[in-house]
């Protein structure tokens, strides 16, 4: 149980270790075209969360209408 709690508790020496790493693997060079990547991701995630929210004309045609 001790190994959970010790796991959480990540430092700046740890993270420094963890970002050379991360740079050793994928070069200087690739690292910006993936952050650019995943800041296009989310940028698109957030547009589909908003459109999600928005009611289309089809709803509000449905709702609008008598029924008969």
């Amino acid at each position: 149980m001790n190994a959970f709690i010790l796991a959480g508790e990540i430092g700046m020496s740890e993270l420094l270790v963890i970002l050379v790493i991360i740079l050793l693997l994928f070069g200087g060079r690739k690292i910006p075209e993936m952050m650019k990547g995943l800041g296009q991701g989310v940028s698109e995630f957030k547009k589909g969360m908003r459109e999600a929210d928005q009611p289309t004309n089809n709803d509000k045609k449905e709702t609008n209408t008598p029924k008969e």
